[in-house]
């Protein structure tokens, strides 16, 4: 399936990374999906028409992201949020949209087809992913804040979905801009003794149970 950008910012922007992504995805079938980081919900369309495709309206999508630019994420490794280098986009967005493209609003007008079927949660996953039922979720991509302490406590939290047999997809493994995120990988499947994989020349990793 091909990966569309749906004139917005996404971080799967490298050729053929999206597409290895939905392939990732379309290999497990999951009926229930959280996204932790969702930026401008790219990459919650795409995961949407891929599950409809695949269940019809019979999934769920959870998304979790700040929405914001905040004193929050300010020591976080995140992209930036506007189109800084495209008046063309810039323009649209602030002109005919009349929208942020990073606002819970814009992405739940980029998601509106699947009203029904999707969740979105404004706030800070070291606050809130604990609060989360995981006893449902058979897929996470984890694409949040970049920060070690912040990527351990999402990983934390998303060990109940590994331990029942579902995938925590993890981007930004090889970032050479945030160390953190492959030390806090690489001391959590070593303490939880996990399978991991590291896929797409060593920008995914993708971890699940032995």
């Amino acid at each position: 399936m091909e990966y569309k950008k749906y004139y917005r910012k996404t971080s799967l922007k490298q050729k053929g990374v999206g597409s290895f992504f939905l392939d990732e995805v379309l290999k497990k079938k999951p009926k229930c999906f959280l996204e932790i980081g969702v930026f401008h919900g790219v990459t919650a369309r795409n995961v949407c028409e891929l599950l409809f495709k695949i269940h019809g309206n019979n999934f769920n999508y959870i998304g979790l992201d700040l929405f914001e630019e905040s004193d929050e994420n300010k020591n976080e490794v995140i992209p930036n949020t506007t189109f800084s280098s495209n008046p063309i986009k810039r323009f649209y967005y602030k002109y005919i949209k009349r929208q942020n493209p990073y606002s819970l609003e814009a992405v739940k007008d980029l998601l509106k087809k699947f009203t029904n079927n999707i969740h979105l949660i404004k706030g800070n996953s070291n606050k809130i992913l604990n609060k989360i039922d995981m006893s449902k979720i058979d897929y996470v991509f984890l694409d949040g804040g970049h920060e070690y302490n912040t990527v351990l406590n999402d990983l934390n939290c998303c060990f109940d979905v590994i331990s029942n047999n579902g995938t925590v997809l993890c981007d930004d493994y090889d970032l050479k801009q945030a160390p953190g995120v492959k030390k806090a990988i690489d001391e959590f499947i070593k303490k939880n003794n996990l399978n991991c994989s590291i896929i797409c020349n060593g920008r995914f990793a993708k971890i699940e149970k032995n």
